[in-house]
């Protein structure tokens, strides 16, 4: 297991640990939570020694192989399949020895061990892993350096995850992963075979992945069993708790500290008083625990028009003169919540720009309304700010004329402070940049939302401030995220945009899940080309034919199948939970009960069988289900 016992930790003079103690045991997969700055990725830096602790110490079992993602992998001209592949060292070694050996004995040896480790189905697991990340079969066997940095980031967490290190520290996976990617990663980190320890906001991410969330506030870790959703309760609950004692201690201490005070220096009453005040120094106060509450975010309302706002008929777009997107038809309104789905490279920020009009259509036609605002955010701007100028200076650049009581006060409704809007932009974090862009792209009061990945670098608490001014927003918002959380509470309307179309998607966020599941990083999955094509069902679109209600009816037993096997694979998840988070107890491990601890293991063992057994068996169920709706 990982222990960390009473570690204490400050940089430049700031403590971010005080100490703080955890015990992950092995084979679990753990979150790990905390605001923005708190110490997350130093701890990281802890675990694998390349800081020093100033007190406490990390124990770590013996011959743990610890592996993690620090930077892109390099741009060189080995193959991405080949790159992947030597990430395992024992094998590279051994089947470079294998090419050059001449002992029998040590021949055996070398294949025994390869067998042992199972090389020879390497080359396969590792196009799986780079399917699922996003790389076709063509992909796969290009070099290194003619993808760029966020592609090549990728490739770094394929390796690593081929590697399968014995703790995998993870830290924000999914902020250069695109939905496709993000979903495939939940679903392998959930039967990672080791031990995970991954920092994230991703709020799916650590409800489907994690078996455990390690929190970090106030310089403190402290370990719960169970997802996300699960600790965000307890920790309420805990909080909530806290306060109400807080809230009756302070109660009693005034009602002593008035007696006190009335009788003190009454003589009859004055030993009863003494007595008091020697119970109100007895007594240990109870610390408020609070969390700061983040800034919210506001989008001001704009005024209404008559609908539509947006109509494309026949239209294409593209770079260069050649279409990127064609044949769309699509009409927006004031009222619509649309996401975006589809692959990195198949034109969903083409569509955002059409839309935001930074591009025109080579073909067809566009209308929009004359008064149309539109408001653009997209993760790239974040390079776009000015080096040296101020949030202030970016403002006003918008607002020439505006007092700058009135600046100050739209910068400080976007959560950028007093404290921080006179420091030069290169000084603010990845979230205080991102709250810039977002109130310099709604300064106007735009009709249609643009936000193209706005969550990259937020926490969860941000993220769901976002979700709350968004779902308060009065106009159309349009949603590019890789964040499904974000998609499930805001969208009420998801476009495919694959194949050089956009086409409405027939199904929710979990029809698309389980497809992009069974497609990409599954048998043979071309990566990056997962996805349903849905019929174009946009208002100007017509109903679906009769025949597709048929077949929707005739696989209604199927559904109903693959249903239950969800709740067999829901009630199996819950069942291996419950027994690790028993493992988890330290008590376990004091040596007085060994028999209960093979007997657990045996548990899991068996219920990760069944597991894997019913996940295949819902596997070939969808497979039949869309074969039938096909």
């Amino acid at each position: 297991m990982l222990s960390i016992r009473n570690i204490s930790f400050a940089i430049e003079g700031q403590p971010l640990f005080e100490d703080a103690s955890a015990t992950i045991p092995t084979g679990h997969k753990v979150g790990m939570v905390g605001r923005n700055g708190t110490g997350k990725t130093t701890l990281f830096r802890l675990i694998r020694e390349e800081w020093s602790l100033d007190d406490g110490e990390i124990e770590i079992p013996k011959k743990f192989r610890i592996g993690g993602v620090d930077q892109e992998a390099p741009a060189t001209d080995d193959s991405l399949l080949d790159t992947v592949l030597a990430a395992d060292l024992e094998r590279a070694s051994l089947m470079a020895e294998a090419e050059t050996a001449t002992d029998p004995n040590r021949i055996a040896e070398i294949q025994i061990r390869l067998v042992d480790i199972d090389a020879h189905s390497a080359e396969a697991r590792a196009a799986t892993i780079l399917s699922g990340l996003g790389f076709d079969a063509a992909a796969q066997l290009r070099p290194c350096h003619e993808f760029s940095g966020g592609w090549r980031m990728r490739v770094a967490l394929g390796a690593v995850l081929f590697a399968q290190p014995d703790l995998l520290l993870l830290d924000e996976p999914t902020n250069y992963l695109d939905l496709e990617g993000t979903i495939w990663l939940e679903s392998f980190l959930a039967k990672y075979p080791h031990t995970v320890l991954v920092i994230s906001h991703d709020r799916e991410l650590l409800n489907r992945s994690v078996t455990g969330i390690l929190h970090l506030h106030d310089r403190k870790l402290t370990y719960y069993t169970g997802t996300y959703d699960q600790f965000d309760a307890e920790r309420r609950m805990k909080l909530e708790q806290q306060q109400s004692m807080k809230r009756k201690q302070d109660a009693q201490r005034a009602h002593i500290q008035a007696y006190v005070d009335r009788f003190r220096y009454t003589a009859s009453k004055a030993r009863q008083a003494q007595s008091r005040l020697k119970q109100l120094a007895k007594m240990q106060p109870i610390t408020g625990i609070s969390e700061n509450s983040v800034a919210g975010f506001q989008f001001p309302a704009p005024d209404e028009l008559a609908p539509p706002l947006v109509t494309i008929e026949g239209g294409s777009v593209g770079y260069d003169g050649k279409p990127v997107l064609q044949r769309m038809n699509l009409r927006l309104d004031q009222d619509d919540r649309i996401a975006l789905l589809g692959a990195n490279g198949e034109g969903k920020s083409t569509l955002s720009k059409l839309l935001a009009g930074r591009l025109t259509l080579m073909d067809g036609k566009m209308f929009k309304s004359s008064k149309l605002r539109v408001g653009f955010f997209a993760q790239h701007q974040l390079d776009e700010l000015v080096e040296g100028e101020t949030p202030f200076q970016h403002m006003m650049r918008l607002r020439p004329g505006e007092p700058v009581s009135k600046i100050r006060a739209r910068l400080g409704t976007a959560g950028i402070g007093a404290d921080i809007v006179e420091n030069p932009v290169e000084r603010l974090s990845g979230g205080q940049k991102a709250r810039l862009l977002m109130a310099m792209a709604a300064i106007d009061a735009p009709h249609i939302l643009i936000l193209d990945e706005p969550t990259n670098h937020l926490d969860i608490e941000s993220r769901e401030a976002l979700v709350h001014a968004l779902n308060d927003f009065p106009g159309a918002v349009i949603l590019v995220s890789h964040d499904p959380h974000l998609i499930e509470t805001v969208a009420d309307r998801l476009w495919l945009v694959q194949d050089g179309e956009v086409n409405v998607f027939d199904g929710d966020m979990e029809d698309y899940k389980r497809l992009l599941l069974s497609q990409r990083g599954g048998k043979g999955g071309k990566g990056g080309k997962g996805g349903k094509k849905g019929k174009t069902k946009s208002k100007l679109a017509p109903k679906p034919a009769a025949s597709d209600h048929q077949k929707r009816k005739n696989a209604a037993p199927l559904r109903t199948e693959v249903s239950n096997s969800e709740k067999k694979i829901a009630k199996l998840e819950r069942q291996i939970v419950e027994t690790e988070a028993t493992m988890a107890d330290p008590s376990l491990y004091d040596g007085s009960d060994n028999f209960k601890i093979d007997e657990l293991s045996r548990q899991i063992s068996e219920q990760k069988s069944v597991l894997a057994l019913e996940e295949e068996r819902w596997m070939e169920l969808q497979a039949d289900l869309e074969q039938a709706l096909a």
